[in-house]
């Protein structure tokens, strides 16, 4: 699709959608939301540049590809679970650490292992809806 605004709109609101994704990734463990919702505005950010500049530049610009964002998603979830079993607890038990961090927009995030669950959750949800837009673009090229 050649189109002018759609270019245009696109330069700004890809920067939007990617700043909200994590901003909806962080405030996800206290208020609605997380890593899946922040996973699919990342990635309607990603396909909405793919329709502006073309799918073959959105690829470019992810500089991973959607297959590397799912393997380390899926590490990265499973990784969360590790430490609750060192401390005694059950797999994928949330520990919580005292501190937090304070955010621009999200209030405080405290730190613990569901934020990291919640990061991989992240990851591979970019890396399958990506992935799933990008092949379907290519069998229509086809």
């Amino acid at each position: 699709m050649d189109s002018l605004i759609l270019r245009a709109a696109a330069q700004v609101l890809v920067p939007l959608q990617l700043f909200i994704s994590l901003v909806l990734l962080f405030r996800g463990h206290n208020e609605p939301g997380g890593g899946f919702i922040g996973g699919l505005v990342a990635a309607t950010a990603v396909i909405l540049l793919g329709f502006a500049q073309g799918m073959d530049k959105a690829k470019a610009r992810m500089r991973v590809p959607p297959q590397f964002l799912i393997g380390m998603g899926l590490l990265v979830a499973a990784a969360s679970g590790l430490p609750a079993l060192f401390d005694g607890a059950p797999f994928l038990t949330g520990l919580w650490s005292d501190l937090s961090v304070p955010t621009f927009v999200a209030g405080k995030v405290k730190l613990g292992t569901p934020l990291i669950f919640d990061i991989g959750v992240y990851l591979v949800v970019i890396g399958i809806t990506t992935l799933m837009i990008f092949s379907f673009a290519e069998e229509d090229e086809a």
